[in-house]
């Protein structure tokens, strides 16, 4: 039996890749740059080349089911674990692996997000499955640390006991300390010092031990659970889950579990990597830091160095001239001219709340 499992969370929403991501079809069901496959497709396609596809869990929330079934045709439907409402990433891991305690109390798991871009797979492939064998028998959780390769201040970072050979890739070294998204001239500090890695987000740790570290720290949303072993994997599976739910507070796993934890350990990795979280990170990620960017069937830009230009308009010429460091991202209903800068955009974008634009979140 193969005791190693993949948990895919796909159930967050927001408003940083607005006006393309909405409220009924968030980033991780939009389609990458590429223009391939959306960024779950892609993950779900990736972990398919690491573990049996009966042993990869997706989580997302009840009103993306149909959505996430049509994308995903090879997923079942009992591996599609569905959260009734938004409660942040540590009860989503917790449902998961709960799940996956009643299915084999043997489990190995492997968590993380759906929306990274991902280079280099080979060297990704090897550095999951070597986590794995390495983290397996231990009593750890074990983060993939990215060696950084440049001071970013839209990622966290965590600092490894070690010093200077805490670079080293493939050897796993004790965490020390968790930061999230630093000021400017603190990610250099931590660059510059070789002891820092760019949080990946990905997690791996036996489904037991998770669970232990879970209900120590965080029993305000692993109290909600009790009595899973009765509910899950039943026809009271549906109403077990929206009863804890209903009284779940928003929890993160790094802030309630990984901060606290006395067994966090990172393993240094070294592929290609980017957590595209907002616009701004897209360019990060795919931009060369002074030319414009540009995803559209047509469009005519001009002197407008470090600008984003997206359309997904076909039939229209985007023209962008004298636009330094902007994003112009336009689609059928809406149109976003600001300030690539990312305090800027979010404080913006938070007005869409307002009852006036709900047809447009």
């Amino acid at each position: 039996m193969n005791h190693n499992y993949c948990i895919i969370m796909a159930g967050g929403g927001g408003s940083s890749f607005w006006p393309v991501a909405r409220e009924n079809k968030p980033k991780q069901f939009q389609t990458t740059p590429d223009g391939e496959k959306c960024f779950l497709q892609g993950t779900y396609a990736r972990y398919s080349k690491v573990f049996p596809k009966e042993n990869i869990y997706v989580v997302t929330l009840s009103r993306y089911r149909d959505l996430a079934l049509s994308l995903l045709p090879g997923i079942s439907e009992e591996n599609l674990l569905l959260e009734p409402y938004s409660r942040n990433t540590a009860p989503c891991i917790a449902y998961a692996t709960y799940t996956l305690l009643q299915k084999d109390p043997e489990a190995m798991m492997v968590v993380s997000p759906s929306d990274l871009v991902i280079k280099e797979e080979d060297l990704f492939f090897h550095t999951v499955t070597d986590a794995l064998e390495k983290a397996s028998g231990h009593n750890i959780l074990m983060s993939i640390g990215i060696v950084p390769t440049r001071p970013d201040t839209d990622f966290g970072y965590i600092q490894a006991l070690g010093g200077d050979v805490s670079s080293e890739p493939g050897k796993p070294l004790k965490v020390k300390t968790f930061t999230e998204k630093p000021s400017a001239a603190l990610a250099e500090v931590f660059v510059r010092s070789g002891e820092f890695f760019w949080n990946s987000g990905i997690v791996i740790s036996s489904a037991d031990t998770l669970r232990r570290e879970m209900e120590e720290l965080i029993p305000e949303v692993t109290r909600l659970f009790v009595g899973w072993e009765m509910n899950l994997g039943t026809p009271d599976e549906k109403a077990f889950i929206e009863r804890a739910y209903a009284d779940c507070p928003k929890v993160s796993i790094d802030y309630g579990v990984m901060e606290k934890t006395g067994i966090a350990w990172i393993y240094p990795a070294k592929f290609g990597w980017d957590d595209v979280s907002s616009w701004n990170a897209l360019y990060d990620a795919l931009g060369n830091g002074k030319d414009p960017l540009v995803f559209s069937p047509e469009s005519l830009v001009s002197d407008s160095d470090g600008s984003l230009v997206f359309s997904n308009v076909k039939g229209k010429v985007v023209a962008v001239k004298g636009l330094k460091d902007f994003l112009v991202i336009d689609t059928p209903d809406a149109l976003l001219v600001c300030p690539k800068n990312e305090p800027t955009v979010r404080e913006f974008l938070s007005k869409l709340s307002l009852p006036q634009y709900k047809k447009y979140r």
